[in-house]
Formats: C-alpha cells, structure tokens, sequence
C-alpha cells in the first residue's frame, strides 16, 4: 500500500494540479489561436499572393515537380503569427501588471524611532550611568 500512498501525495500535489491546469487551458488557447491564424489572418494576408499565382491554398506551391515548399512557408508564416500574437498579449500583460504596481500604496514609514536612533538613545543612557 506504501506506494499507492506516495502516488497519491504526489498526484494531489499543488504544483502537479497547477500543471495540469495550464496544460488544459494551453490546449484549448491553442486551438483558439490557430483557428485564428489559419480562418482569419492567413487568408487575408495570402489571398492576393494566391491569386497572382492562381492558386487558392499555400500548401498547393510546388517546386521541381513535386516539393511542397508551400507546407513549410505556411508553418513558418504561422509561426510567425503565433509569435507576434503572444509578442502583443505578453506586451498588454506586462503593461498591466505595471499599472498595478505603480497603483499599490507604499508600505507606511514605522510611526516609532529608527533602529539607529534606539542604539543612539541607549548609547547616551549609557555613557549617563557612567557618570
């Protein structure tokens, strides 16, 4: 039974629930991305390329009678969506976590003496009792 305990603890683990959590969030905003990228942007930034050359899909480019360099254009035209879409949402992320970093109070000043002035105020009742 020792190790169906150990799984246990270790599959309840925050950290392991926390991961699992983001891998399923990824996924689905994954999807979502690339149905943005494919459905949305794509089109409209190839679709007058395609029609200079008569084709109606990337992947479709050919070269030397066979190589589909259109699959690796379109990965790398992807890629470079994806990477300019997270680029925007990473920049409006960190814009707002400033923002709230500059709205947060400052931590108030101690109402009492510093530590400095303590040891000062002890030094002189010291040097006073030797007297």
């Amino acid at each position: 039974m020792g190790i169906f305990k150990e799984f246990k603890e270790f599959a309840v683990k925050g950290n392991v629930i926390d991961l699992a959590v983001g891998v399923i969030i990824g996924a689905a905003f994954g999807k979502i991305v690339s149905s943005f990228i494919e459905d949305v942007i794509t089109p409209l930034i190839l679709t007058p390329a395609l029609e200079a050359a008569q084709l109606s899909r990337i992947e479709d480019l050919t070269i030397f009678g066979g190589v589909k360099y259109g699959l690796f254009l379109s990965a790398v035209i992807n890629f470079l969506i994806v990477a300019f879409v997270l680029f925007i949402m990473i920049k409006g992320i960190n814009k707002m976590k400033k923002k709230e970093a500059e709205a947060a109070p400052a931590p108030a000043a101690p109402a009492g003496p510093t530590q400095e002035e303590l040891l000062i105020q002890i030094r002189d009742l010291l040097k006073n009792q030797q007297k």
